[in-house]
Order: structure tokens, then sequence, then C-alpha cells
């Protein structure tokens, strides 16, 4: 087990606490805390199981995980679960959580707080609002559109995978959760919700969406063109990447025919002939059409079987 922490000194060491005997070991990751989280693990903590690595400079959450699954990977671990140290996660749900991996029925397991709707009243109105965009978001760009609440932290992942994902180039800031999953579809993993309630105390979340909007916009959009990419045009050419290129061929030229054309007719005062028309909205229906069913596939398109038996 995983357990990144940043000033988490007030309730880690009652998360470590709950950790129930099914887990092996556990790696507290100190990623450079000021308050010395690590240290007061280490002095406090009678847990033989636990191992603290501090970090000199602070990586981020995903710099953090990065270092803790090394080490769970040195130490011969088979299943890496990674929780947070601020307690808005239940130890208790460990089993339930690992259980599709155990199984083979997943090579990765993620919790999912929107499944238990009474719960939903425990999240803050900004943190539900947010996390219903990110969802889309990272549906659009990791190619997983069966999931939900994407930057849930509280994750299952076999050790296969690990050694199969490039760990060097997986974010390490904010956006790690999101940039994992866009990694696993490349690898083509099956990736499952689930259910948890939703946690909240006293804890100050240390995510800012003002500082973090431009950086997540921007890397969705980088991982969709990057998946679509692979996916479609370098693994593979389909019907579905047909659709794609002659989808936004027809919109665009609608687009940009319709628009010329309206200009010309305002400057001239004459209205454009029904003719003219028709030439400008045939493509943009066509393309989008097009569109339409590229994503239909691309939906259809979901990893459905385990990788990690045959690696």
């Amino acid at each position: 087990m995983v357990v990144p922490c940043y000033r988490e000194t007030a309730r880690v060491l009652d998360v470590l606490a709950r950790i129930g005997p099914e887990v092996a070991r556990i790696v507290v990751v100190d990623d450079a805390c000021p308050d010395g989280t690590g240290r007061w693990v280490r002095e406090h903590s009678r847990d033989p199981r636990v191992e603290v690595l501090i970090h000199d400079t602070n990586q981020g959450v995903g710099g953090a995980t990065m270092s803790g699954y090394r080490r769970a990977l040195e130490a011969g671990a088979d299943i890496i679960v990674k929780l947070d140290g601020d307690g808005q996660m239940d130890p208790e749900l460990i089993p339930t959580l690992i259980r599709p991996l155990l199984a083979g029925e997943a090579d990765y397991a993620k919790g999912n707080r929107f499944r238990d709707l009474d719960g939903l009243s425990a999240m803050p109105p900004v943190r539900l609002i947010g996390n219903l965009a990110l969802s889309f978001a990272s549906k659009v760009s990791s190619g997983y559109w069966d999931l939900f609440d994407p930057t849930n932290g509280f994750t299952a992942i076999h050790a296969k995978i690990v050694r199969a994902l490039p760990l060097a180039r997986i974010s390490r800031s904010f956006f790690f959760e999101s940039d994992m999953l866009f990694r696993l579809y490349l690898l083509r993993a099956v990736v499952t919700d689930i259910p948890m309630r939703a946690r909240y105390g006293g804890e100050q979340s240390t995510l800012r969406i003002a500082r973090v909007i431009g950086e997540f916009a921007l890397k969705h959009h980088c991982n969709t063109a990057k998946r679509i990419w692979y996916t479609y045009f370098l693994r593979d050419f389909s019907a579905a990447s047909v659709e794609l290129v002659f989808g936004l061929l027809l919109l665009l030229f609608g687009t940009g025919f319709g628009l010329w054309q309206w200009n010309a007719s305002i400057a001239s005062g004459v209205p454009a002939s029904a003719g003219t028309v028709i030439v400008a909205a045939l493509p943009v229906i066509l393309g989008f059409q097009l569109l339409l069913a590229f994503l239909h596939f691309d939906v259809g398109n979901v990893p459905r079987r385990p990788i990690h038996p045959g690696l």
C-alpha cells in the first residue's frame, strides 16, 4: 500500500491504524511535508508494516505516488493500493477495491463517490461542480466513457500494470489521476469503478481550482489528441477513422463556406440563394452525423478484457 502525505500529521496515524491485515506492507511517502509527517509517523507508528520515504523536495501527489509504486515493486507487491493520508477514504473498503483485480476482472480499480447519492450531501458544492466538469473532460481524454470521479485517489493497480506504465512520463501534479487513466487506456487496461461514500471533515484541500484550471484544460486537450491519434491512426485505421476525418473536413468546409457566403451577403445586401444555403448546410449536417458515428464507436471502444494475466 502507498500512502502519499502532505501536511497530514493530524490524521495519518488514524488512517494507518484502520488498515486491515489484508495489507502486507505500507509505504508512507512524505512529500517534503513542512510539518514533518514522515518523521511523525516514524516516531509514533508501532505498525511493523509501515515504511517511510521522505522526499527532499516536493514532487506533487503524482511524484509521491510514483515513489511509493517503485518501492512497492521492489518489495515484491502483487497489488498496490493508493490511499491518501487525509482520512477521506475508508481503509475498510480495501478488500472491496482489490476484489476485481484478484478475480482477474480488472487491471485497475478506483473509488467513485458519485454512486452513493445520499452521501453526496457531504461533498462541498464547489468540489461537486468541479468533479462533474473534470469527469466529463477525463472521459474524453482517457477514453473510459463508463467511469466517473476521475480525481478520486483511492485506487488499486496490479503490479504487472505498474511495470508496463511509463512512470517517468506520468504527470506528477494534481493531474496525476487523470493522466493515469490516459496511460492505462493506451495499454488497453480494464478499469472499474468501486462505489464509496464521500467523507469530509476539517481537512483543507491543497488543490486550488483557479491555479490548475489552465493546466488541466491544456493537458486534457493534449491527451485527447494523442489518444485519438494513437488509437485510430497509428495502431489501427478503421471505419471510425474515416468517419472522424471526413466528418471534420465536411464540418469545417460547411462552416467556413457558410460564414464566407453570409459575410458576402451582408456586404452586398443580396440574400444568398437556396443552392448556396444547401451547399453550406449539407456538409455541416453530414459532418455532424459522421462525428456522432465516430463518438458512438469511441464510446463502445472501452477496454473490456484485462491484460495483466497475459503480461
